[in-house]
Parts: structure tokens; sequence; C-alpha cells
């Protein structure tokens, strides 16, 4: 495989999101650098040469611990243990023997992307490589097995591996995995790796505990970003305009620069400004007291009635694309003996991790190292590449435990960009960017705004003959992956999450005559993906209006949903396990009501059930959730248990609590008193079923469930009080969560 040291910025940055596969023996690794040993446990620095490469996933050392190269993110969501699980599983080691480490994607880029795609998102992690890191670890544990036989001069058909020990069966010789390692480092890498069928998995499949430092986090040890150190380190904090698109026009920093601990005042880019001093406390005060003024903006004059106006018009415009469709819905509505409608709107959403926006750089005309919470590093290095002005071989970046992401810390490197920026601005040394709570809330990538239309037609015999859906509102790949909008003919596919005709956000519904379209309204606001991004709202408009179909119709809400399914047996089967355990068919205590909702999104199939009451008419108690997930296989079943129940932590916030708000082009919610999350208090009890439906292709685990928390909270809240809640958060129309 070649080397490739002398990587123009421009083709790295072009072909970052490339992927290959391939296994690969005999390179050799540097030490990453010093900085590693300050970040603490789990962290990302490379195995030492000692050890040696089994293939690229595996490194396996004398005394038989076994590392596991991870590239994707850990968030909490419990990523590094289950693709640990996998390579572990095809090679037959000891799972007590096993711990991780993370290549740099600036290594990956000098092996050719041996080690495939960095991105966690999407509910990725999991699924779209188990295929090529299960081959890793089988690739090794082939070696292993063959260098064993070369020592014994035995066939290695004879030889079986278990529990990192090889054993030729006829004579009942064992080896260690250890003993044999160096000598298996050195055979080439099988070109057929056959896996094992899912029938034979011993570890794929069991709730393992985590390898990631749970105890570390519990007590504060885990070292994250913002807790990082340096020698020599200094703290910036930045400010970017209020309004999106401003630029700063000039700025007074007299005061600042005589302030304590203040190093220098500096503009970053051409809308913010930053201090950077020997403290975080330092920079921020100092910066309070920097007199910033803006450039006027013609988006001084949005407002979220603005924006809502201009949703409200496309509603019915006629400059639509059309996501799915079949029949002729006009036809059936012109001849339908009855039709409803409803309308909905959905608001703008931030990320909010607990960690604000931070990265660590330094910068010298030479070279340009960055620490950084990413959901990619490839994504984090091509922007230290482009920020720094130097070629792809002399930047890395080192990946730090992130303090949440939700899909902030993705596609996303404004904050990776800003801390390069900083940084050359004070060569050779190390400066760490943290935003502001208040930084962090105004200039966000924000879940985008959404309104939708629907209308059904029904026949005199109560059967729905069609069904009519407009959406009008932001593009998310418009603004983020325009080439993509561009290749759909001005569509982004990505707003039909939940809707499409086929695929992973497939819908699961069949009707007569069917018609999906987007009205695409963007505003300033700039969009980014939000943790289940889409699907989140399309579920509440198309679950909550299943359950005013079904009581048009006079059905049971359950039955006029499997009517509607026949061609969905997975779907049908996560509905049915929600009903029957919710027991939806006998009746509920006195004053508490059920609902439910079911989605198909990120190639899993997942439904839930409520049962709530409600006191005075606005005040909502949830008593229990039961959810179903069938993501087709499971690494990790108790994981997956608790990745559902923090979905309903995000998805009751975002119903009852969440929203951005535009006031003069900016956003009004500064922190957490204003944009709240549910307490624990208020957090229902989850029971959990997990079906693993099997087929060929893997689902996603962390964000399908989000989108049905919300329309089975609304399903049930309108059999408890008789009301149709269309509009997102609940607190503005007087609901609150207790």
């Amino acid at each position: 495989m070649t080397t490739n040291t002398n990587t123009s910025r421009r083709h790295f940055i072009v072909g970052s999101s490339a992927i290959a596969t391939g296994l690969a023996i005999g390179f050799d690794f540097s030490l990453m650098s010093e900085a590693h040993a300050a970040m603490g446990t789990g962290t990302t620095a490379m195995t030492p040469l000692a050890s040696p490469e089994i293939g690229v996933w595996v490194v396996v050392k004398p005394n038989d611990d076994v590392v596991v190269r991870i590239v994707r993110s850990e968030m909490g969501q419990g990523t590094i243990t289950g693709l640990a699980q996998m390579v572990a599983e095809e090679l037959e080691c000891d799972w007590k023997k096993v711990s991780y480490d993370y290549p740099s994607p600036a290594e990956n880029l000098k092996r050719n992307k041996v080690w495939g795609s960095y991105s966690t998102g999407g509910s990725r992690g999991i699924r779209t490589s188990e295929q090529y890191v299960r081959k890793g670890g089988a690739a090794a544990r082939i070696m292993l097995v063959q260098a064993a036989a070369n020592q014994w001069n035995v066939p290695a058909s004879e030889c079986v591996a278990k529990n990192s020990v090889i054993t030729h069966t006829p004579s009942g010789r064992k080896t260690t995995f250890g003993k044999v390692s160096v000598a298996a480092s050195q055979l080439e890498v099988p070109k057929e790796v056959p896996l094992k069928d899912p029938k034979e998995w011993k570890l794929i499949g069991k709730s393992v505990n985590r390898i990631d430092g749970t105890a570390d986090k519990v007590t504060g040890k885990q070292i994250y970003a913002i807790d990082l150190k340096l020698p020599g380190m200094l703290t910036a904090t930045i400010k970017e305009s209020p309004v999106f698109g401003s630029k700063v026009k000039s700025y007074d920093a007299a005061k600042a620069q005589s302030m304590k601990g203040v190093r220098k005042v500096v503009q970053v880019g051409d809308t913010a400004v930053a201090v950077i001093a020997d403290t975080f406390w330092q920079a921020k005060t100092a910066l309070d007291q920097v007199n910033i003024v803006w450039e006027s903006s013609p988006n001084e004059n949005v407002s979220s009635a603005s924006i809502k106006k201009m949703l409200e018009e496309g509603l019915n415009a006629s400059d639509t694309f059309v996501g799915n469709t079949n029949g002729d819905v006009n036809a059936a509505l012109s001849s339908a003996s009855k039709k409803i409608e409803a309308t909905y709107f959905y608001p703008f959403l931030n990320h909010a991790t607990l960690e604000p926006q931070t990265a660590t750089a330094k910068w010298t005309a030479d070279s340009c190292e960055a620490w950084v919470p990413t959901q990619d590093g490839e994504a984090s290095l091509a922007a230290v590449i482009a920020a720094s002005g130097l070629p792809a071989d002399k930047c890395n970046v080192y990946k730090v435990n992130l303090g949440g992401g939700f899909g902030r810390r993705g596609a996303f490197q404004d904050y990776t960009t800003q801390a390069v920026n900083i940084a050359k601005q004070m060569p050779g040394t190390p400066v760490k960017l943290i935003w502001t709570r208040e930084e962090d809330m105004t200039q966000g990538r924000y879940h985008p705004v959404m309104m939708c239309k629907m209308t059904a037609a029904i026949d005199d015999k109560k059967n729905v003959t069609g069904l009519n859906m407009r959406l009008s509102g932001q593009s998310i790949l418009s603004a983020v992956r325009p080439a993509v909008v561009a290749t759909n003919k001005g569509k982004d596919p990505v707003v039909y999450q939940g809707l499409d005709q086929i695929g992973e956000h497939g819908i699961t519904y069949s009707f007569p005559n069917l018609h999906i379209d987007h009205a695409m309204r963007n505003t300033h606001v700039p969009p980014g993906f939000w943790r289940g991004v889409n699907v989140n709202q399309n579920a509440i408009f198309i679950e909550t209006f299943m359950d005013e179909m079904a009581e048009a119709t006079g059905m049971d809400a359950v039955e006029f949903r499997r009517k509607h399914m026949q061609n969905y047996p997975r779907a049908i089967a996560v509905l049915n396990a929600v009903a029957d355990g919710i027991g939806w068919t006998k009746p509920a205590a006195p004053g508490v009501f059920r609902g439910l909702a079911q989605m198909r999104s990120f190639g899993s199939y997942v439904a839930a059930a409520c049962e709530l009451s409600v006191k005075n008419g606005n005040e909502v108690k949830i008593h229990r959730i039961v959810a179903a997930t069938d993501p087709g296989f499971v690494v990790n079943p108790a994981q997956v248990a608790r990745q559902v129940s923090g979905s309903f932590v995000y998805g009751l916030s975002a119903l009852f609590e969440e929203e951005i708000t535009i006031e003069k082009g900016a956003v009004v919610q500064k922190n957490f008193d204003t944009f709240g999350s549910i307490r624990l208090y208020q957090m229902p009890p989850v029971e959990t079923i997990v079906i693993q439906g099997g087929g060929k292709d893997w689902g996603g685990v962390g964000e399908p469930t989000i989108a049905v928390a919300a329309p089975a909270v609304l399903n049930a809240f309108y059999r408890a009080t008789g009301k149709r809640l269309r509009t997102v958060p609940l607190k503005n129309s007087g609901i609150k969560l207790v």
C-alpha cells in the first residue's frame, strides 16, 4: 500500500469522504504526541511499535492483551464497546483482555484510508461499519491460527482459536495469541474472509460491560476536551455576530487588553472577535469589555413571526418538490365524501451539548495540531488543513472525549476552524478555545423549522382514499451539502425521512392515493443535523394524523394502522409489541389514557406506547412508556435499552420545553433557563422491547426512537382532554410535564 505524505490541502479536503475498507499489515507507528499523556483514560494514542499489528484493526501484545482500533466517536452511546465486540467475536479472543485505541485521521490519510469512515452520525456507528470491522477481526484470527500452524508444521484447518488460545485439535497442543502475534503480523492478509453465521455468535448479542471508562465518567476522572491541559497552554473565548451573516465593522480592545491575564485581543475571520488569556474567566471577562460594532444586515429584520408567515405561504404554494407519490390524490380529494385537515408547526432546536463547543490548537509555520471533541475526525482534519494554510502531511487531529455531540460536532467544524485561526495569532503556543454557553446557544446549527398541512380524503364507506402531505420549511442539505441538492434537481432528500417510498427512511403505510411534497423555505438561520433530524417532526405529523383518520373512520387507532401496514410486517411487529406491552385492549386505570406511534428510520423499526394522566387540563403526568425497537441485529442489548431510554429524554424535552426563536435576526434564547430540558422527576419509566428482525440490513439505535416519543404522548393527551395539539413546544400552549 502506498504511503502518501505530500497530499495537497485541496486533494484531501475534496477526497476526505472516500472510504477504503481493505486490510493491511507491516506499517510502523510513531508515537503521535506527548500531549496524549494529558488526555487521561480512553485516549487516542496509537499502540507502540513493540505490539505487532494483525491486519489494521487488531494489535495483540505478548501478554495476550488485544487492542482494537476504533475510528468512530463515542458520545455515551456505546459505539466503542459495540465495535470492539464485533471485532472480538470474529477474532475469538478473551473479552476481558480487550481495550481500544484511536488511529488519528492523519494516519488514516497516510495509509490510504484503511480504516474507512470516521463519521459518527445518522446512527451509523455500528450499522455501516459492521461488515469491514468484523472482517478485520476474522482476518486477524485466520492469521494467528496460520502462524501457530506454521510453527507446528500442521495444516491450519486442524487448528481452532478460542478465548485467545489456539489449539491443534488432533494433538491437543496449545499456544496463545501473544506467543504467535509477531509471526502472524508478518503473514499476508487473507483475501477471502468468511464471517460467522449469526447463529454462531457468542459475544455479539451479549450485554457486556463497556470498555470506555464508565467508572472514570462517574468519578469525574475522565478528561473531556474542555478539561484538556497542555504545557504553556492559553485559553480563548470568542464572540460571533449575534445576527447570522453580519460582520465585524470595528472593535475597541483598549480596556480589555489592559486587564489581568489578557495576552491578545484578535479578530477571527470577518465575523468574530476573540480574547486570549491565561484562564477562561479572564478571557470571558475581558471579552465582555470589548466594544464590538457589527455591520448592519438585512437579516436584522427577520423574526420568528416573519419566518412563520413565510412557511404558511409555502403550505399553499406551487413551487414544490415531490418526495413520495402514487395514484391521484387530487381526484381522491375531489370525490371524497369527507375531508379532514390539520396544520402543524415544529420550531428550530439547538443541540445544547452539555460541553459547549471547544477545541485546542497549536500552530507553527511547519505544523498544526488540534485536539478536538469530534464526531468526525476526517472533517476536523479537513478544517485544520484548510485553516492552517499548511499541507495535509503537516497537520494532525487528536480526538478528545466529547461532552455530547448529537450532530453538532460532525459536519460542522466551525469551532475547530476558529481554534486554528486563533492559534495562528499565537504561533507555537497551544490555545484552547472555549465557547460560553451564550455563544453555544446563539451560534448553533439548528434543527430545521417546519410546518405541515395534512389532508385526507374519506369515502362513503369510511375508507381513506387519499392522503396529501405538504411540508413547508427549511432544507438542511441546501446549506450544508448543496451538491447533493443540485444532484437531485433542487430537492433535499433528507426532508422526507420516514416518508420515503423505499429505503432506510421508507414510509410504513400504504394508501391508494398518496402525495408528499416540500415547499423549500430557507432562512438565514443555519440548519444542522440534530439527533433524529427530520424524522422527528415527520413522525408527529403523520402519526398524530393517523389517529385523526382512525377516529374519522370509526376505527381503533391500532387496527387502523394495521389495516394500512400489511406490506410492512416488521413495522406491524413493533406496533403489536408496544400495544400488547401497554395493554391496549384492556381498560386503563381510571383517569389514565393511552397513545402510541410507530416509525421506520435509520434502517430500524420502532414504536412507542404511553400511559398518562392530565390534571387541571394542562398538567401532564406520564406514568409509563413501552418502547419496541427492531434494528435487525443487536450487538449489546443493555446498551440498546439505555439508548432507547435516553431517546425519550430527548424527544420529550423537545415536545414540552425546547425551541429557538428569532428576534431582529438573532437567537433569543441564551442559556438553559430559556432552553430547558425535562428533569429527572418528570422522566417516566421506559420498558424496552428489543426485537431482532434479522435480514441483511443493520439499523441504527441512537436516533430512531426519539421520533415516536412526541406523537405517542400527543395522541394520549387528546384522549385525555379532547384537544389536538399541533404546535411544538407544548409550553406555548400552557401545557407542562409534571
